[in-house]
């Protein structure tokens, strides 16, 4: 029997062919009928008054099921085909389902500024200064707290907003930088340390719904540290199963329909064959290789019934129109969409534009307003809905500007002092923790680095920040090293 193909034990990364690896076996030639009687031998028996086919071959939930625990729904298996895309798009909208998925656990969207925004024209002005720059501040609904004028709707909302104006971490180039503030501690060689969407879905997800359950969105450009860091293993010792679903320019999920010439019945009886073979080979030579080749089987599947979620078209044109038309802001809201709909973490990316070594504050007039938008938009999007109690919302890049302009008045690589945000589940609203001296240069109150405010977002999203693992040939050691301590002032 050959072996299937081997797979990196990291990031799955969901390519056009990699779907369409899945495709193949819905376009092999009619089985004869030995084949096709062999597979009806393998169905599960059901009662003959029962007009539903077996739970393991149908291609959504039955009318009957709608009013289920949204769990049990998710232990069904889902398998692909066009009744499942028609089901799948409104079962989210029945009441009793929709509010059972908002109890069922904490969810997380991080807005990833890569190539490190500016404190100054955010959220640690320094007007009339020497470092502060163009930009005036202004007052927000937290008395006595300032932000950028280039940020007039987070003014609004800061009393939803948790912003730490004291991280101090040690990376001062992209991709070291990008490393600690994803993952959050050291490394621990040669077992790679997992990001955290991965983290997350592996402590909160469904790793058998058919929606994904870690999402990067993110159009992909060329030629940036970011993208080579994406090249990388995100899911490390984790494994394949928990890496991200690539959507979004480079990374768009095509080929997510099965054949038009291939019959829903003739559908299930591929995937039942080869389910029967799977289990054979499993049964004879497991392996790591097997394991995630499976892993990234069914997990495409799950994405073929789930095709409607990741399709803008979709979304009311007014709620498209309130983000705005860039990128980001129409991922952002696709964010907010995919986390209705049980995804349990969801990176929104854009390239790396934020690293404006020329024209510093031409570039931010431009990039902060959107962000402004976006945040503002998301946070009040999910308080209407009655998420953001359970979703995290964290805005940060790898770290931040220099309090100086070079000569190309661009400002440079700053990891010794600057701030990012969070909002939503398990942070408290209207808390501004740290503080930098007048000039930026320094923190002067409340020092925090990129172990303690991961070990703040595992304690906001009730995940054991500093649970141990012990793997092979290592010395015990802990998902956030023990001597970093969560940010208790920004912890419900």
């Amino acid at each position: 029997m050959l072996s299937p193909p081997t797979l990196p034990s990291g990031t799955i990364d969901w390519s056009k062919q990699s779907i369409k690896s899945f495709g193949r076996w819905s376009a092999v030639a009619n089985f004869d009928s030995i084949i096709r009687n062999r597979i009806k031998a393998l169905r599960p028996k059901h009662q003959p008054n029962d007009p539903s086919p077996p739970r393991d071959l149908r291609y959504g939930c039955g009318g009957s099921e709608h009013t289920v625990h949204r769990r049990l729904f998710l232990e069904g298996s889902f398998a692909a085909g066009a009744a499942s895309l028609a089901s799948f798009s409104g079962l989210f909208s029945i009441p009793a389902v929709a509010e059972e998925t908002k109890r069922s656990g904490k969810k997380c969207i991080l807005l990833w500024l890569c190539g490190a925004p500016s404190q100054f024209e955010m959220w640690d002005p320094k007007p009339g200064t020497e470092t502060g720059g163009p930009f005036a501040a202004i007052k927000t609904n937290l008395p006595g707290v300032q932000v950028s004028s280039l940020m007039p709707k987070c003014a609004t909302i800061m009393d939803k907003l948790a912003v730490v104006r004291s991280m101090s971490t040690k990376p001062s180039e992209h991709f070291q930088g990008i490393d600690a503030l994803t993952r959050g501690d050291a490394p621990r060689p040669p077992f790679v340390r997992p990001i955290l969407g991965s983290v997350v879905a592996e402590q909160l997800g469904q790793l058998d719904s058919p929606v994904p359950q870690f999402i990067l969105l993110d159009p992909c450009p060329e030629g940036n540290e970011f993208k080579a860091f994406k090249a990388g293993n995100w899911a490390g010792w984790l494994g394949a199963q928990y890496g991200p679903v690539r959507a979004g320019g480079d990374y768009g999920i095509a080929n997510l329909e099965k054949s038009a010439a291939i019959s829903d019945l003739d559908h299930s009886d591929r995937e039942a064959l080869r389910s029967f073979f799977t289990k054979k080979f499993a049964n004879d030579q497991r392996s790591e290789a097997a394991d995630n080749y499976n892993a990234a089987y069914q997990r495409v599947k799950g994405l073929m019934s789930c095709a409607p979620l990741f399709d803008l078209n979709k979304l009311p044109v007014a709620d498209r129109e309130r983000y705005g038309g860039g990128a980001f802001a129409q991922h952002a809201l696709q964010a907010r969409h995919l986390i209705e709909n049980g995804s349990t973490f969801v990176m929104v990316a854009n390239g790396m534009p934020w690293d404006n070594h020329v024209f510093q504050h031409e570039m931010h007039q431009m990039l902060v307003p959107e962000l402004d938008n976006v945040l503002f938009q998301l946070v009040s999007d999910l308080e209407d809905r009655g998420l953001l109690e359970e979703t995290l919302v964290i805005a940060m890049g790898e770290f931040g500007r220099t309090p100086w302009l070079n000569e190309a008045r661009g400002r440079d690589h700053y990891p010794k002092a600057w701030s990012m945000a969070m909002a939503g589940g398990g942070v408290k609203g209207g808390v501004v923790h740290g503080a930098t001296d007048s000039q930026g240069y320094e923190v002067v109150d409340g020092k925090v680095d990129n172990r303690n405010l991961f070990a703040t977002i595992f304690a906001a999203l009730g995940i054991d920040p500093h649970q141990e693992y012990e793997l092979p040939g290592l010395p015990t050691f802990h998902r956030v090293e023990e001597d970093a301590a969560p940010i208790k002032e920004v912890l419900l």
